[in-house]
């Protein structure tokens, strides 16, 4: 995710405005604070706690729970305060959202509403902020920039061509605006009216960031992109699966593309005054060149390496592969050709909360440094069915190896509220720790008594699909459903998209409806793989009857593309928006049945011990 970006188009390409000095100064400037917080954690997660409790002593909440103005030390909170979830707090929320104004969960004013993806743990939710909360968070961004610096180095000669858009806000009945994060960030002055800076030269004007409408936004920032594509030194988005998004519309309209590029005029489909007038400065005559460039490298029968083919002179893509975004990484390396993938921040709509200071780390390997004074930060361990819950351990007492659910208390009013996210402690920086993301908690498909959470079935996922390679194919995006409905027992189905590579020639559109290319025994394979890589107790309850066959039902290209615009229909953010891995509302399911084009079914059960009794394994 990248910094603010600068709102002077037109002076883009001139360093005169930031010296190599004040980039150097900027720069060191930046780390020596990490290296403070960072050294310092444990003292700043106690400033930052007194500070909280004292600015909101006189907060409805904290009463209610019988902490008395003055109690701001760390014993006394934990013992007074619970930990809670969405649920808990969700009364609050309520009055605040009918126009309540009294001091409810903070002293300062709730200045608007920031909704969740709408697709993180299934639920829509609404995160109450302060005004003084979108310092914290362009603090954070203009950390990261510094850090990237140190690893790939002249990021100040060009340009930076991301993805980003908004989406129109909502007001609750008592007038406050409800909206995502990024929203309320990129229509904040702390990015539209940031002062120039190198690092934050981009392709895309900020009228087509803002612009309201995502068809509009999204040819517009393409056709940015393109016509600067000389200077791009680095590609993005927030998450994988919209940078993808982005490259399938330029399968889609390359087209029409080019014929502005030739004609040097914005395609009528954009009426936006402003837009048109934005792109038309970066536009500026026709270039028949560029045209017939981009229309030769959109026409050839492969789209592989078509960024570093596009943009030459790419040094990295920079989008969110942790967690499950993780299953684009193929996808992301056969469009760039193998570009590094960097995530440089982890962020949610409750709170930001820290920097990644390895970027050029296999996507595997990325941890976030939390920076200590976001918000104070507590820590549940993870336990296993049969153990006790362990007490909440403050952010400096981790332990590497261990897995914790992230619980924050933040200036805005929530306290020791339970994110939802799992995270792996990977080392430390100084006295911070290094996380891991994990998953996404109670994120499961269930029949019997199996519970299957998203980080298993990304895992069997990613082992099948491995099938797939022989045949110059893999897996586009996924879903699954837990299917109780059609067939007695139950069974998991997987929805599955698949890309068909460039050896493929009769399929220069990718089309799943061409899937005869792969045998059905290879597809049956993939069910049984997919089985044979999940826990004990889903397999005891293969063997014994009481889960059907896995099937995968292949759908067609698209169908996913579908699944978004639907989402966004309903009020999803299109910045934020991931697809669900796991889906229950009847109209989706229904969407996605339209779309099959073939499904499969696992051949037979996958092999299950006793324990303790292998002999007992299932073979046949």
């Amino acid at each position: 995710m990248p910094e603010a970006p600068n709102q002077t188009q037109s002076n883009h390409s001139s360093n005169n405005h930031y010296s190599d000095v004040a980039l150097a100064d900027n720069k060191k400037t930046k780390l020596d604070f990490i290296e403070e917080v960072t050294r310092n954690a444990g003292d700043v997660q106690k400033r930052v706690l007194t500070e909280i409790l004292s600015k909101n002593a006189g907060a409805e909440y904290l009463k209610r729970h019988n902490l008395r103005g003055g109690q701001t030390d760390g014993e006394t909170f934990k013992k007074t305060i619970p930990v809670v979830a969405y649920e808990d707090v969700l009364p609050y929320i309520n009055r605040i959202a009918a126009g309540d104004s009294s001091p409810i969960l903070c002293s300062d004013p709730i200045s608007e509403f920031l909704t969740s993806s709408g697709t993180s743990g299934g639920e829509r939710k609404m995160m109450p902020t302060i005004e003084e909360e979108l310092s914290r968070r362009s603090l954070l961004y203009s950390l990261l920039m510094p850090v990237m610096s140190q690893f790939v180095p002249g990021l100040d000669k060009g340009k930076g061509m991301y993805f980003l858009f908004v989406k129109s806000e909502t007001k609750t009945p008592g007038g406050l605006l409800a909206r995502p994060v990024l929203t309320s960030y990129y229509k904040s002055s702390h990015f539209k009216e940031r002062p120039y800076d190198p690092y934050t030269n981009y392709t895309s004007p900020n009228e087509t960031i803002l612009c309201p409408d995502s068809y509009q936004s999204m040819y517009s920032q393409m056709l940015c992109g393109l016509c600067e594509h000389a200077q791009v030194l680095r590609v993005g988005a927030v998450f994988a699966s919209g940078f993808i998004r982005a490259i399938r519309f330029l399968e889609k309209h390359w087209t029409l593309l080019c014929q502005d590029i030739l004609t040097g005029s914005v395609n009528q489909l954009i009426t936006d005054p402003s837009v048109r007038d934005a792109v038309a400065r970066i536009l500026k005559k026709p270039d028949p060149v560029l045209a017939d460039f981009v229309a030769a490298e959109c026409g050839k029968g492969s789209w592989q390496g078509i960024i570093t083919r596009l943009w030459p002179n790419t040094k990295y893509v920079d989008v969110i592969v942790t967690g499950t975004m993780s299953q684009y990484i193929p996808i992301l390396d056969y469009y760039s050709n193998g570009l590094p993938l960097v995530c440089t921040m982890y962020a949610s709509s409750e709170c930001y909360f820290g920097v990644n200071l390895n970027p050029l780390c296999k996507p595997s390997e990325v941890s976030y440094t939390i920076i200590p004074n976001m918000a104070y930060f507590e820590f549940l361990p993870v336990q296993k069915a049969d153990e006790k819950e362990e007490e909440l351990v403050d952010l400096v007492d981790v332990k590497v190896g261990h897995e914790y659910e992230l619980v924050v208390t933040t200036y805005a009013g929530l306290y020791r509220y339970r994110v939802g996210d799992i995270l792996r402690v990977a080392g430390f920086k100084n006295k911070a720790p290094q996380f891991n993301f994990v998953c996404r908690k109670n994120v499961v498909l269930s029949i019997d008594t199996d519970k299957t959470d998203e980080v298993e079935l990304q895992n069997a996922v990613k082992n099948a699909t491995n099938h797939l390679l022989p045949f110059d194919a893999c897996l586009a995006e996924y879903t699954s459903y837990a299917d109780t409905i059609t067939t007695i027992p139950g069974h998991y189905v997987l929805y599955w998209e698949l890309i068909l590579g460039s050896n493929n020639n009769n399929n220069k559109n990718n089309n799943n409806n061409n899937i005869k290319i792969i045998p059905p025994s290879v597809l049956e394979d993939c069910c049984l793989t997919v089985e044979e890589s999940l826990d004990t107790v889903y397999r005891q309850n293969r063997v014994f009857e009481a889960i059907g066959p896995l099937e995968i039902k292949i759908v067609e290209s698209g169908t996913f593309d579908k699944l978004m615009d639907y989402a966004i229909s309903l009020g999803a953010s299109i910045n934020q928006y991931k697809t669900p891995r796991c889906v229950t509302f009847a109209p989706i399911v229904e969407l996605l049945n339209q779309k099959v084009v073939s499904s499969f079914f696992s051949p037979k059960c996958p092999k299950w011990t006793t324990p303790g009794l292998k002999q007992w394994s299932n073979i046949n």
